[in-house]
């Protein structure tokens, strides 16, 4: 860490120290981070609990709400007058229509304040009057989030990851058999670079679409503002004999480094260090449905996301002289209305496999972890059938073609090393049958006065993130 790194970071650790004994004493503020792997459902998961913290009539087990203790909630003016705000009302809008629809993923960094008055609890109960405490709900791009990966990583090390991931992955084989007709002691050519940059983006696309996670730098499939631009304009491409000034593998180099310098640690800097609480969405289901690889894939980016957090404990001196803690983690399986009720410990339990490697890590470091499965939308109903002499529970719901359809995926094991163990020896395939996914729309709400959309556990989700604080 140079001087620089060191003084910016004592500087931050100050407005964050001062900023939190300030919330202490008058209204506290809850940043809470929102992200997950593509496909995830962060842009559903925020709509949900906005609209279920607003009409709180299927809050449950959000002991506060139990309690008598919320009196209201309202939505204000974000404090950040420089990020877009999250579109909460069009989102709404779009699940709750008479031909409801899900909203558009999300594609940039957003910002939404969502504001409780709170009963306190104990014994000054009856000496105190309610209290505002602001949750400050942070949306932004998983993929954003696994470029985190690169702040300490260099060109050379970047390329021999990306390179060996690209031999085992689809679309992979056309962009090496670019790369490798490329002479990068040759001059720059920027019309190169740009062809190239293009192949190597197809790859991710194909790579994603196939159920893969990681598919860093992430801003080459959400590059925002970015587009175009030549900080986005650089390929892994293997060091030759001789490097000399202006060529093309020097400036693959200069912009990667730009890319780490510009793009990547600033994003840390501003917005991921100052989160207090977090919630990371994955859609188990899917990359089991993609096979082996994927899921293993999924393993893999779970574990190493916990690295871009600083997960601990926070106080006003360890703020001053580390910065700001991520205080509790939440790794959430998603969709879990595809499955019956039967099946969600199961799914939680592979949730608990993946992640299991990254808990330890934030256990130990202070933070508290958890993992479950939900579903922040429900689309579904459960029914049981009769099927060749076999019970079957399905779930049934309307498809994106709009015909309504009864879905049994397949059971998941009861033993989770069935999935574990032949996605770490590169399996290809599963060897008990492949699990089936299906795409429902969100199903026609008929929502009562006080209620929100209703959901599967996600008041239990919203308990363990901020309930200790409410």
């Amino acid at each position: 860490m140079g001087l620089g790194d060191l003084a910016d970071r004592m500087t931050r650790g100050v407005e964050s120290a001062t900023g939190a004994l300030s919330e202490a004493l008058f209204e506290p503020v809850i940043r809470l981070g929102v992200t997950g792997i593509s496909q995830a459902g962060k842009t559903v998961f925020i709509t949900s609990l906005v609209a279920n913290l607003l009409d709180r009539g299927r809050m449950p087990q959000l002991v506060a709400n139990a309690e008598g203790r919320i009196v209201s909630a309202y939505l204000q003016p974000q404090p950040d007058d420089t990020l877009p705000r999250f579109e909460y009302e069009t989102h709404l809008a779009a699940v709750t229509a008479p031909e409801p629809r899900w909203p558009a993923s999300t594609t940039a960094l957003s910002e939404l304040r969502l504001s409780l008055r709170i009963r306190p609890a104990g014994l000054l109960a009856g000496l105190k009057g309610p209290r505002t405490v602001h949750i400050d709900i942070v949306d932004y791009p998983g993929e954003w989030l696994l470029d985190l990966g690169l702040m300490d990583k260099s060109y050379e090390a970047w390329t021999a990851e990306a390179l060996d991931r690209s031999r085992s992955r689809p679309g992979g084989a056309e962009f090496l058999a670019e790369a490798a007709d490329i002479d990068a002691a040759a001059p720059h050519d920027e019309a190169t670079a740009r062809r190239l940059t293009d192949i190597f983006t197809e790859h991710l696309a194909v790579t994603r679409s196939a159920g893969f996670s990681d598919c860093s730098p992430g801003r080459f499939l959400m590059p925002g503002a970015l587009e175009g631009s030549p900080v986005l304009t650089f390929v892994p491409l293997s060091r030759p004999a001789e490097t000399p000034r202006g060529c093309l593998w020097r400036e693959m180099q200069r912009r990667y480094e730009a890319y780490r310098q510009r793009v990547v640690k600033p994003f840390f800097r501003d917005h991921l260090s100052r989160i207090d609480r977090q919630i990371v969405l994955a859609d188990v289901l899917g990359a089991i449905h993609s096979g082996p690889r994927a899921f293993e894939d999924l393993r893999r980016t779970m574990a190493g996301i916990l690295t871009a957090f600083r997960p601990g404990r926070n106080g006003f001196f360890r703020e001053l002289l580390l910065g700001r803690r991520v205080e509790r983690i939440l790794f959430a399986a998603t969709k879990a209305d595809h499955l019956h009720h039967s099946m969600h410990p199961r799914l939680t339990a592979v949730m608990q496999a993946l992640v299991d490697e990254a808990r330890r890590r934030a256990d130990f470091a202070g933070a508290g972890t958890s993992a479950m499965s939900l579903a922040s939308i429900r689309a579904t109903v459960e029914e049981t059938r009769q099927h060749q002499g076999q019970t079957l529970d399905l779930v049934r719901g309307t498809l994106e073609n709009g015909k309504q359809a009864a879905f049994w995926p397949g059971d998941l094991p009861e033993d989770v090393s069935r999935l574990m163990s032949p996605a770490r020896e590169g399996a290809t395939e599963w060897l008990d049958g492949d699990f089936g996914a299906m795409r429902f729309r969100p199903a026609t709400q008929g929502l009562k006065p006080g209620e929100g959309p209703p959901h599967i556990r996600l008041d239990r989700a919203v308990e363990f993130l901020i309930g200790d604080l409410l």
